[in-house]
């Protein structure tokens, strides 16, 4: 029988019970959340800093995340940032994809296997120079539609996204065992002429909705007082961007009027900056970028690395500046890993920078992926655009009286072709007008499928052509990417205004939207994984004309262990066009105009088991063509070359001044 004593100690202990249980129950929870008392971060009651860096998995094929993110991880990372593109995951209304490539929620779960946070950055706006940054162009079917406001037709969409996205990315929050420790709310947002609080009200609203109150919801602006006036809202925490130019004092002022207490913090720290066509390869010397680094490092600030690698800008996907200006398919970006993985000598001097302040993972960094030169291909023409229309636009065309926009017939990405004919004789060279600027953005006209010459959206607004009355008169029109930045996102394709013939407005268009992708697919005989090509005979045609399809095939060498390997194409003498290999549209080539010479073309799309199909769409001049026989020829190398001499464009416009 128990004492008095014995029993009073019972009934204590019972009575601790409760508070020890929570105790207990809030020692394993897990939480990330900002401690203002002490201008930092809490991870599971611990102060925390995070380096981070920016890796976009959308320009880096699944085949490669782990790779790379093993690599981020060894420089001495200890989380990731990234964005998720809406228009990547919705290209078509209520069709969304998020299977393969598109998988966002594996890349995360990898980067947890890794060892790594992550900071998600899901829009709904997300500029990254990708096509509308990151908005679907179906948006503009609303014709007056005013992105990233609070226009009604705009929320409902955005609200309609964020409920099939949020809702994925909520067990994986950090709280709930996954490795999301902070979401971004918008991106850049006072940088944008709105100003509408009710906007990012909503957004706010929404993100609590379906991620809770527990995450940490931030805010990201450039370095100046006037972007966070609009940028910034009470309850998500502010931060600034700016790269190793910048005043990092002044910088760190700026949030500080915004946020005067918790840590601070550059969401963007510029490793290097985005390329345009036509202008040099955009360089940040490795010293400035590791000096700026240990100045934030020393500060006690966390720090984001854009970019740590910056990928590929495959297919369509490249976004533009104002006054027009397409990027290009190479995203590098002068990135501390380059656009093919490979190790840098930024890479190192991060990572030296990095080990002064915390612990640098021990082991062997995963080496540069090889490199092998497959030599030259020949190509042949296969056939004109004219002459494949029926496999390029099987539903047929659409008739208007006055042209129409990509969005009005359903076209987003890639190429549309509008036709009439000439109402006059043209015997004498007589001018195709754009009084109003309307091509948007490159359009390749022909007369009776004779090469004239290109229209452009800002530098080429009048041709001379020649041609009889009635003659075919065709325009190919190219989305050569929507602008992803600034006032002026409504950016609508083709011709957007009326062209003009003597001055007078040409009339009954007939309008092909192409579905080049199976188009291109059909052509080179790519019929998917299994390895089986079966061509297209060449088209009987006495016109060498263009634009037109090219196709070759070439086999990977028997005998050589680890092949295939991660290789570059170039093209010698070929002036501007789009590259697919064994169906999969490895972007834009255009070394007329430079600094990218080569793309970029990763193992995974290459097969061992057949011959590997190219298809090449020419879109000006090709170096071949006395016969329709005559070959052309590409060329696999083992080195990029994305920094050429520039043929400049009469455009005077530098990249943007958000560093």
């Amino acid at each position: 029988m128990l004492g008095p004593a014995h029993r009073i100690l019972s009934l204590w202990l019972v009575s601790l019970l409760p508070g020890m249980a929570r105790s207990f129950r809030n020692a394993s929870r897990r939480t990330f959340e900002i401690d203002y008392d002490h201008d930092c971060f809490r991870k599971d009651g611990q102060r925390f800093r995070y380096i981070s860096g920016s890796i976009h998995y959308f320009r880096v094929p699944r085949f490669y995340w782990e790779d790379r993110l093993l690599k981020m991880k060894m420089a001495g990372l200890n989380a990731i940032q990234f964005y998720v593109p809406w228009n990547y995951h919705e290209p078509q209304p209520g069709k969304y994809q998020f299977s393969e490539e598109h998988d966002v929620e594996h890349f995360i779960r990898l980067a947890q296997e890794l060892g790594l946070l992550v900071i998600l950055r899901p829009g709904p706006y997300i500029c990254a120079e990708w096509e509308m940054g990151g908005l679907p162009a179906w948006l503009l079917e609303k014709e007056n539609i005013v992105l990233r406001s609070s226009d009604p037709d705009y929320l409902a969409a955005v609200d309609t996204w964020l409920g099939v996205l949020l809702p994925k990315m909520k067990p994986l929050l950090y709280q709930n065992g996954g490795p999301i420790i902070m979401v971004q709310v918008e991106n850049e947002y006072g940088s944008y002429f709105s100003c509408d609080y009710d906007y990012l009200r909503f957004l706010q609203k929404r993100f609590r909705y379906h991620l809770g109150d527990d995450v940490v919801l931030f805010t990201t602006d450039g370095q100046m007082e006037r972007f966070l006036k609009c940028g910034a809202l009470q309850g998500l925490y502010a931060t600034v961007d700016f790269g190793a130019g910048a005043n990092i004092t002044n910088a760190f002022l700026i949030q500080r009027k915004y946020e005067p207490k918790g840590p601070l913090i550059n969401s963007e720290f510029y490793t290097g900056w985005l390329d345009h066509w036509g202008k040099p390869h955009s360089t940040v010397k490795t010293e400035v970028v590791a000096a700026a680094l240990q100045d934030i490092l020393a500060r006690g600030a966390n720090v984001n690395l854009y970019m740590f690698i910056g990928g590929t800008n495959f297919g369509y996907w490249n976004g533009a500046n104002i006054p027009y200006q397409p990027q290009p398919t190479s995203y590098d970006y002068d990135a501390p890993l380059s656009e093919a993985g490979d190790l840098t000598e930024k890479y190192f001097a991060v990572r030296d920078v990095i080990r002064k302040f915390e612990k640098v993972p021990a082991g062997p960094i995963p080496p540069s992926t090889p490199k092998f030169a497959y030599g030259k291909v020949a190509l042949k023409k296969l056939k004109t655009v004219e002459e494949a229309l029926n496999t390029l636009c099987p539903t047929g065309p659409v008739k208007s009286v006055y042209p129409l926009t990509f969005i009005q017939v359903k076209q987003y990405l890639g190429f549309v072709l509008y036709r009439t004919t000439l109402p006059e004789d043209c015997s004498k060279p007589t001018p195709l007008s754009s009084p109003h600027r309307g091509v948007h953005d490159r359009a390749y006209v022909s007369v009776d499928g004779v090469p004239q010459g290109v229209l452009d959206r800002d530098n080429v607004i009048t041709l001379n052509i020649t041609g009889k009355a009635g003659a075919t008169l065709d325009l190919l029109v190219e989305n050569m990417g929507r602008v992803n930045y600034g006032h002026f996102m409504n950016d609508y394709k083709g011709l957007i205004s009326n062209l003009t013939l003597n001055s007078s407005n040409l009339t009954d268009w007939v309008i092909f939207p192409l579905d080049i992708e199976n188009a291109v697919c059909h052509m080179g005989g790519w019929h998917g994984s299994d390895g089986s090509h079966h061509s297209e005979a060449p088209a009987r045609s006495s016109n060498y004309t263009l634009p037109a399809f090219y196709v070759g095939n070439f086999s990977i060498p028997s005998g050589i262990p680890d092949l295939p390997q991660d290789t570059f194409i170039q093209f010698p003498g070929w002036t501007k066009g789009q590259v697919w290999i064994n169906g999969f549209n490895l972007g834009r080539y255009w070394p007329a105009r430079g600094p990218q010479m080569t793309l970029f073309v990763p193992q995974h799309i290459l097969v061992t088991s057949a011959p590997n199909t190219i298809v090449v769409l020419e879109l000006e001049r090709a170096p071949c063509g006395d016969t329709p026989l005559e070959p052309c020829t590409v060329e696999f190398v083992d080195t990029p070359v994305i920094s050429a001499p520039v043929a400049r464009s009469r455009h005077r416009h530098d990249p943007d001044s958000r560093v």
